[in-house]
């Protein structure tokens, strides 16, 4: 498998009147569900909204039914984002407003795509992305809104926000933006929060050795996900909703089923030459973000070892490398091919990535996975190593 190759790079200006470093940081980059737009928080309370896909990549492969769509409804323009306060979390979501629009601010199309964008001082603004109009401001959380997740499918209007507060909330856009529910179980700040592609269920992981899992039905803690040995700073779910995975800084990626809180898998994460740094240690692998490839087979991880990792799940190792130095977060393009990166440095990369044609056999497993449960599919009358495969336990 070919390493991975930088197609391009965006640099953040830098406004005269910020001058502080801390307000640099590229903490998230998004792209849109369509592929049609990128977002990213360039650092200096700003937010680049831009059409995908970007001069840089006019080339690449994985571009070309975006770059058809481009052509057909003409070409879309970049937008500033003027947050105000520094922007740590980024979601997009496709949204139907609703009638009763007396807190928006303003009126948005029939039906929108949104960004949420998660502040510095517990405040999160949500936009309309085809005007660049803000549409709401929810206030509620007390310290940094660190991540923003929606939920898919029907529930696409609800949103969950991750914060510093050590609480998660939850917010209907559908209804004026209600807070709905606020969930109570960390003890130390959230960094992060995902939801399942099922609609099913909720993970958060904050500045502990564990990570938490929650009912999208009920908001209630379904279980507690106990097993690494440092705090948990990322975590993801794999397109079928079938694998959770979780990334620490205690240098590994432990590989869930959620439904049954069982782990599958662990990847560790290596140094591929002795630190530089004089008496640096394990630290140097601590993880910072990963994330699934659309069809599953992969997962990329960026970790403080200055390398963008991608690994093949059936292998259980890596099988290609980038260079990413001060990576702090990593998306994957909804139609694969394509994977960017948000560095301490304010910088978004973009990198072309493995591409595998699933195999008859993961397909199934895919769209079978989407409807059915761990335990569901362990009482169907079919042989053992039939329901190993379908419940991962091959990996």
């Amino acid at each position: 498998v070919r390493d991975p190759i930088l197609l391009a790079e965006l640099k953040p200006g830098q406004p005269q009147q910020y001058d502080w470093k801390a307000s640099c940081e590229t903490w998230s980059v998004a792209f849109s569900p369509d592929g049609r737009w990128f977002a990213w928080s360039q650092g200096h309370c700003i937010v680049k909204l831009l059409p995908w896909p970007l001069e840089g990549t006019q080339n690449c492969k994985a571009s070309e039914c975006t770059k058809a769509e481009a052509r057909g409804r003409g070409r879309a323009k970049e937008k500033t984002l003027e947050c105000g306060q520094i922007v740590w979390g980024l979601a997009f979501s496709s949204w139907l407003p609703s009638r009763s629009r007396k807190h928006i601010l303003w009126a948005p199309s029939p039906a929108c795509l949104v960004l949420a964008t998660g502040l510095n001082d517990g405040q999160i603004k949500v936009w309309e992305v085809q005007t660049g109009r803000l549409l709401f401001n929810l206030s509620g959380h007390q310290d940094v809104v660190r991540d923003l997740s929606f939920a898919p499918g029907d529930s696409r209007s609800i949103l969950i926000s991750a914060s510093r507060d050590k609480t998660l909330r939850v917010w209907d856009l559908g209804q004026n933006g209600k807070q709905l529910k606020v969930l109570s179980g960390h003890m130390r700040w959230v960094y992060c929060c995902c939801t399942s592609p099922d609609g099913r269920m909720l993970c958060s992981a904050a500045g502990e050795k564990s990570a938490l899992l929650w009912s999208m039905d009920s908001y209630s803690l379904l279980r507690k996900l106990e097993g690494h040995q440092g705090c948990v700073v990322s975590c993801a779910f794999s397109p079928d909703s079938a694998l959770l995975a979780t990334a620490s800084y205690d240098t590994y990626v432990i590989l869930w089923d959620p439904c049954t809180g069982e782990q599958l898998k662990s990847l560790c994460h290596i140094p591929l030459q002795p630190a530089l740094d004089h008496g640096a240690d394990f630290h140097a692998s601590s993880l910072r973000s990963a994330c699934f490839s659309p069809e599953g087979l992969y997962l990329a991880t960026v970790a403080d070892d200055r390398l963008l990792r991608i690994w093949a799940l059936e292998l259980g190792s890596p099988v290609a490398f980038a260079p990413v130095k001060n990576g702090l977060c990593c998306t994957y393009f909804p139609h694969g091919g394509i994977i960017a990166t948000g560095t301490r440095d304010g910088h978004a990369q973009f990198w072309t990535v493995p591409q595998a044609l699933s195999s008859l056999k993961h397909l199934c497993r895919k769209v079978l996975r989407s409807c059915f449960t761990t335990y569901q599919v362990l009482k169907l009358p079919i042989p053992k190593k039939m329901k190993d495969f379908l419940t991962y336990r091959t990996l």
